[in-house]
């Protein structure tokens, strides 16, 4: 199977109905093993990117009345595809729109589609401890927070002040941390989409957590070898 590389006008007219509006974004039968770090499975009926937070938005109000499945694609560094493929749309947040990190006093406001390993660096940079515990673990800021990603020293969790989500149906909802259940491993952060975050940091100087840094990432290394 291989990607569609018709023109979105061509395309267009091979789309159901509510998928045509947004032919330019939109690609048929895409094998996602290449997405995914173990590099198998088969393919996404639809794949689409959408380019901005109201695109996708859009895109999640069409497909929800016509009762299209829709499942979101993160990094692919905890997820086995299978061969027969996913039916449906499969939705990619790799736009920068989704993938931002800011810093915003001792908070780090960060994107869904953001590299976990991108938010880590930035705190230490920033000198904003808290996040260096999370050295080594792969994945994207989504993921990480939907399975409270972590490791001996800490896990996520304890950082989160609030949550951006979006329903099925194209709600957008912010989650303070008081009304999410983290537990091993696990969340219920279960809503169609999340969006982003905001975590909430502390200050130390960036020297030390630099220090703390290498020596966490030392022993992930040690433990865990990437090979």
């Amino acid at each position: 199977m291989t990607d569609a590389t018709a023109s979105p006008a061509g395309l267009e007219d091979l789309l159901p109905p509510p998928l045509r509006p947004f032919a330019e974004i939109t690609r048929l039968d895409v094998t996602l093993a290449p997405y995914t770090w173990l590099k198998v499975g088969g393919p996404a009926q639809y794949l689409i990117e959408p380019r901005t937070l109201e695109e996708l938005q859009a895109v999640v109000q069409a497909c929800e009345p016509a009762g299209m499945p829709m499942r979101v694609l993160g990094g692919g560094s905890n997820l086995l595809v299978r061969d027969e493929g996913v039916p449906g749309v499969v939705l990619r947040l790799t736009a920068e729109p989704f993938r931002g990190v800011e810093v915003e006093g001792t908070d780090i406001v960060a994107g869904a589609g953001a590299l976990l390993s991108h938010v880590v660096t930035t705190s230490v940079a920033a000198g904003l401890g808290g996040l260096e515990v999370l050295v080594g673990i792969p994945g994207t800021v989504g993921g990480a927070l939907h399975g409270n990603a972590g490791s001996r020293q800490g896990e996520i969790s304890q950082f989160v002040a609030s949550v951006d989500v979006m329903t099925a149906t194209g709600e957008m909802l912010t989650r303070p941390a008081s009304e999410i259940d983290f537990a091993y491993r696990s969340s219920n952060l279960n809503e169609l989409a999340i969006l982003g975050c905001r975590l909430a940091l502390r200050e130390e100087p960036a020297d030390q957590l630099s220090q703390r840094l290498r020596k966490l990432w030392i022993m992930k290394k040690e433990s865990q070898p990437f090979s």
